[in-house]
């Protein structure tokens, strides 16, 4: 997955779910319309609650009206404004997304998420050195969450900074055993480095986690083909490619962070006879009309 949307869609998710019960609309509207700024603020909460919902399942374009409306009804509300933001990052909409998270930040300073929220629409602008501070004042108020932690070892790796990458994962892994995209990339560092032994166990520590995970997989299969283990690198490579055939494309696995040097060993990788059938199948089985059942 995509790492610097990973923690925003979860945040925007979640963010909502503590959030009281708003009351069902009155059926009945009197002859006089009163406005009750409590009963529009739960209605707003109600929408937002929506949203998230509509969030979690991608539904982004019904998500986003509803997220707005809230916002309007509901303009106290933090992590209104906070959900507002993040489905704006989700479209895109940087200028937008950083207006909503400056609002909720108003609202409510002590938000730790709202930080973490400014430090992905920073990144995803590639305004890397923005990002980290960003982070590191997010984790001055949550200073043992894992995902944050994450974040800023991302923002650190893009500017260089690799000693303090590896000292962030690790650090999101002590807090979180199961954490297994820091550990992924902590390989990632090692391969680039040229040490592949060191990256290798570190991916088959992340397959142990999460045996599901297409990007350790792959990389693995990488590494262990350069090292010249074809048969079991094949073997990986198509269950990877099976689990999700999105990690094929070069330019997804740069989006995820990774380096030239697994870059072009992954390339080739791909080009190989066996994995090429295997990209062919999934791709016939994917496009093959389905069968309507006999009669």
């Amino acid at each position: 997955m995509p790492k610097h949307v990973r923690l925003i869609s979860f945040l925007m998710v979640c963010s909502l779910w503590s959030m009281p019960k708003a009351a069902n609309a009155q059926a009945l509207i009197p002859h006089t319309l009163q406005l009750d700024g409590t009963k529009l603020e739960k209605q707003g909460l109600t929408l937002a609650q929506e949203a998230a919902q509509l969030a979690q399942f991608q539904q982004i374009d019904l998500a986003l009206p509803r997220a707005r409306l809230a916002s309007q009804l509901a303009p106290k509300n933090d992590k209104v404004w906070l959900l507002l933001g993040g489905l704006q990052l989700q479209t895109k909409e940087f200028d937008g997304a950083i207006a909503s998270l400056k609002k909720a930040q108003s609202i409510n300073p002590k938000n730790g998420d709202i930080l973490f929220a400014l430090g992905s629409a920073n990144f995803q602008q590639k305004n890397y050195q923005a990002s980290v501070v960003n982070y590191q004042d997010g984790l001055k108020l949550k200073p043992n969450d894992p995902e944050g932690l994450f974040d800023l070892g991302n923002a650190y790796y893009l500017l260089g900074k690799l000693p303090d990458a590896i000292a962030q994962y690790d650090k999101a892994v002590s807090h979180d055993k199961k954490f297994w995209p820091a550990i992924n990339n902590i390989g990632l560092i090692n391969y680039e480095q040229g040490n592949i032994s060191e990256a290798i166990k570190r991916w088959q520590s992340a397959i142990t986690l999460d045996k599901q995970a297409a990007e350790p997989l792959l990389a693995l299969a990488v590494a262990l083909y350069t090292k010249g283990d074809h048969q079991q690198a094949l073997s990986y490579g198509e269950a990877a490619l099976r689990i999700d055939q999105r990690y094929a494309s070069l330019n997804f696995l740069k989006e995820n962070l990774w380096g030239d040097r697994l870059l072009s060993d992954t390339k080739k990788f791909l080009e190989l006879p066996r994995i090429q059938a295997a990209l062919q199948q999934r791709e016939n089985s994917s496009s093959a009309p389905e069968q309507q059942p006999t009669q």
